[in-house]
């Protein structure tokens, strides 16, 4: 079994997380993160963030880019883990980090992320304001919500190829 795993990992891989993510060095496996974890409680587990840390420090590539096994899109960014952590691991960064290597690999990856990359382009925001929203918002009289600069964000767009990395078509020529 040992053998099988060793065969599995890709050093390269493991360095270049542990070189772009500091913190990860850090972390000694206590499962803080895990149980304060509230995706990883709904799924009894099947979502576990200690997994995926030890997967990153253990250099397993395959199993976290191309099997997705725990799946590290289920990860909410809600920062409950990074809060409790005793190590101050920036968890949801070096998930953030993951997520972008998957894409870049070109694996699949949830069609929502491909939905709110779209709104982005369109509205500047990732969740369009509705009127419901606006509405609420004045009722709680809170300040209004302003939109980027959809010119400057196509700006960025177009200088990290973000289109091309993410697959969309422009709608908009």
């Amino acid at each position: 079994m040992v053998y099988k795993i060793m065969q599995m990992v890709d050093f390269e891989f493991r360095n270049e997380l542990i070189k772009e993510e500091f913190s990860l060095n850090y972390c000694y496996q206590c499962g803080t993160c895990s149980s304060s974890c509230p995706v990883a409680f709904i799924t009894e587990g099947e979502y576990n963030p200690r997994k995926i840390i030890e997967q990153s420090l253990l250099g397993l590539k395959d199993l976290l880019i191309k099997d997705q096994k725990p799946n590290v899109w289920l990860c909410c960014t809600c920062q409950m883990c990074v809060e409790e952590c005793p190590q101050n691991v920036f968890l949801t960064e070096i998930f953030e980090r993951i997520k972008n290597k998957i894409v870049l690999a070109g694996e699949p990856y949830p069609e929502t992320f491909k939905t709110q990359a779209k709104s982005v382009i369109e509205n500047g925001l990732a969740i369009p304001i509705t009127h419901s929203i606006i509405r609420r918002r004045d009722q709680l009289e809170l300040p209004k919500v302003e939109s980027a600069n959809i010119d400057e964000i196509k700006k960025l767009l177009d200088a990290t190829n973000f289109k091309k990395k993410i697959k969309l078509v422009e709608e908009n020529k």
